[in-house]
């Protein structure tokens, strides 16, 4: 066995760069993470080249991601290791293993994954070889697993938030085992990382800096199924960013349910402040463009607004989630702010960074929302001039406090919804448009959808912008001319003169 690579005696450093193939799979699997889950990967590979030979061709799987930044990044970790353990991707949902990893913001969001379950329950009756694994917020949840249990035993393996990092054993599991493999845990203060990730994109990636929530808005699911904050040490997020960087990557995005409280749980003492992470992360060489995401209002620090100030690296670009404008369901909501300081620190924010773009997001229809309500949102709107927010009609979450109050009618919501959006449209439309007619840099990130002829990419204040070129740009970071605003998005022509 002297060919074959012992686990125990392998650096976390080594284990990312070794063949799986000679992993030694002999003995029992490792109690040290991530080794043991490269352990399960390897079985993986047995397994799924078994299957391959079977039946006379590779094996497929499909992995559909749900949900905010923490979930994309979550499903390139799930891609990640289904294609270390021998699996091809596949856009199909008809693949012989599918993943949802869901999201649970919203209810509307849990019935699309039902009504989907239901297309695949179609597949497996002529795949009976099929896997269909479900992951993710939605799983934490007691009523959903009780109704999968119930109404769609087909689904064979299904884990929640706090275990991602052990996919690689249950799939072991799941092709070993029979019956539905459910694997939850309430909450848990372990973070692995280090496992195999697929990236989206060669040139961009998120690195999450943070797990879970402590704030507890009341309309809000996530504390419940995120668990409570705990931060990564500072050294292992500038390690993996670091790599990143020699891998090509030019931007990142730090990931958090509240990044501004990176650092401050109980278990994170002696850690680094926010602003002192991101100062860090300016001197990694190679990267050229940071990004984050998401800041609560209530613990942004005037040290946060200093160190984007001072920043070459730091877009401009801040999101600042305002939810609503009146104080009054702000404290329904639990925000822990006012309408009015929420106006001085945006004041604050646009005077340190005159240059900046500021997003939001607004909750419509909160339980007791009034016509005067909306008007103290449409007042904050008018006077902030967002460059865009992302409008939502209120959902009620079973399980959150939110829920149990009372409910504004549908028609007082639509009215009220369809004032705010028009608003937004309004000042976001005249905000964007200020950059018309300049020349500034833009890191191309694909082929147009719509029109092959053309590139899309992003300013650093996250202003999408089309304009001619070929795939020979994604990637780049070029100058573009902004030759003409259409509401939130630029046609532009590469060069400094246009010209290309």
């Amino acid at each position: 066995m002297d060919s074959y690579i012992d686990l125990k005696n392998i650096t976390t450093e080594e284990l990312k760069n070794a063949d799986l193939d000679r992993i030694d799979v002999t003995g029992s699997p490792p109690d040290m993470e991530p080794h043991r889950q490269y352990y399960f990967m390897a079985k993986c590979r047995q397994i799924v080249k078994s299957e391959s030979e079977r039946l006379g061709r590779p094996l497929y799987a499909c992995s559909v991601c749900f949900g905010c930044q923490m979930n994309a990044r979550d499903s390139e970790k799930l891609l990640g290791v289904l294609r270390s353990a021998g699996f091809r991707e596949s856009d199909s949902e008809d693949a012989d293993f599918v993943i949802y990893n869901t999201c649970t913001v919203r209810d509307n969001a849990n019935q699309r994954v039902f009504g989907r379950l239901g297309v695949l329950n179609g597949y497996k009756k002529k795949n009976p070889y099929m896997k269909v694994a479900l992951c993710g917020c939605m799983m934490q949840e007691d009523l959903v697993i009780k109704k999968l249990r119930r109404s769609y035993s087909f689904v064979d393996l299904i884990f929640g938030t706090h275990n991602l990092y052990k996919f690689a054993e249950l799939l072991y599991r799941c092709y070993t085992e029979k019956g539905m493999i459910v694997d939850i845990w309430e909450d848990t203060d372990k973070i692995v990382e280090d496992l195999p990730v697929d990236r989206k994109f060669p040139f961009k990636s998120g690195v999450n800096i943070m797990f879970g929530c402590n704030n507890f808005c009341s309309y809000c699911i996530v504390p419940y199924v995120r668990g409570r904050e705990r931060s990564r040490a500072p050294e292992e997020i500038l390690r993996e960013i670091k790599e990143l960087a020699a891998d090509g990557v030019k931007e990142v995005m730090l990931l958090g349910q509240n990044v501004n409280s990176y650092g401050k749980e109980p278990a994170g003492t002696g850690f680094l402040s926010f602003p002192e992470l991101l100062r860090e992360v300016e001197k990694v060489e190679g990267i050229e463009r940071i990004r984050f995401m998401t800041s609560h209002p209530k613990d942004l620090s005037d040290e946060l607004i200093e160190v984007m100030g001072q920043s070459k690296k730091i877009c401009r670009h801040l999101h600042l989630p305002l939810q609503s404008g009146s104080t009054r369901i702000l404290e329904k909501m639990n925000r822990r702010y006012t309408k009015e300081s929420y106006l001085v620190l945006a004041e604050k924010i646009r005077r340190a960074i005159p240059d900046i773009s500021l997003t939001t997001d607004i909750i419509v229809g909160f339980p007791g929302e009034t016509r005067e309500d909306a008007d103290d949102t449409i007042d904050v709107i008018r006077k902030v001039q967002f460059d865009n927010a992302f409008t939502f009609v209120y959902s009620k979450r079973t399980g959150t406090p939110a829920a149990a109050m009372e409910q504004v009618p549908d028609g007082e919501v639509r009215e009220n919804f369809d004032r705010i959006l028009a608003c937004v449209q309004e000042t976001a439309r005249e905000r964007v448009k200020r950059f018309e007619g300049q020349v500034l840099p833009v890191l191309v990130e694909e082929i147009n959808e719509q029109d092959n002829s053309l590139v899309t990419g992003r300013l650093t204040n996250n202003t999408v912008v089309h304009f001619p070129g070929d795939a020979s740009l994604i990637g780049e970071i070029v100058d573009v001319k902004l030759v003409r605003c259409e509401g939130f998005y630029y046609i532009g022509e590469m060069g400094k003169d246009g010209n290309g």
